[in-house]
């Protein structure tokens, strides 16, 4: 079984490697956002669902207000990719999700991933 946090710092550096080569500059890893984005992919996991709003009609934004998070900037999910290099290559093919990784107005990532039957489970909540 991959070690998660291993593949989160992966996915935050993958995310840099990209920003660097756009001009923009790196994201700080923030606990908050990891924390929430971690809680995410294991809602997902636990609750066999793959979608932003969750079986309860959350957002990320109401997720992340019930968390104490103020800075949310958008969200990433994907499900599915074996590892870090896999799913920055799906989210990088991806205009929307390409858009949040080099949106230069975000500051901070949180990286959260399950890995089990039917996943692995990815969640990037980008901040302010």
């Amino acid at each position: 079984m991959p070690n998660g946090t291993v593949a989160e710092a992966e996915v935050l550096n993958l995310v840099n490697e990209e920003r660097a080569k756009a001009g923009c500059s790196p994201l700080a890893a923030n606990s908050s956002l990891t924390g929430l984005a971690e809680a995410y992919s294991d809602d997902m996991a636990a609750r066999d669902f793959f979608d932003h709003t969750d079986p309860d009609g959350r957002s990320p934004w109401d997720r992340a207000a019930k968390a104490g998070v103020t800075d949310l900037g958008g969200e990433n999910i994907a499900r599915g990719q074996a590892d870090a290099a896999a799913v920055m290559a799906a989210w990088m093919n991806s205009p929307g999700h390409r858009a949040n990784i080099l949106n230069p107005d975000f500051k901070t990532l949180g990286v959260g991933v399950h890995f089990g039957p039917g996943g692995p489970w990815w969640t990037q909540d980008f901040g302010y």
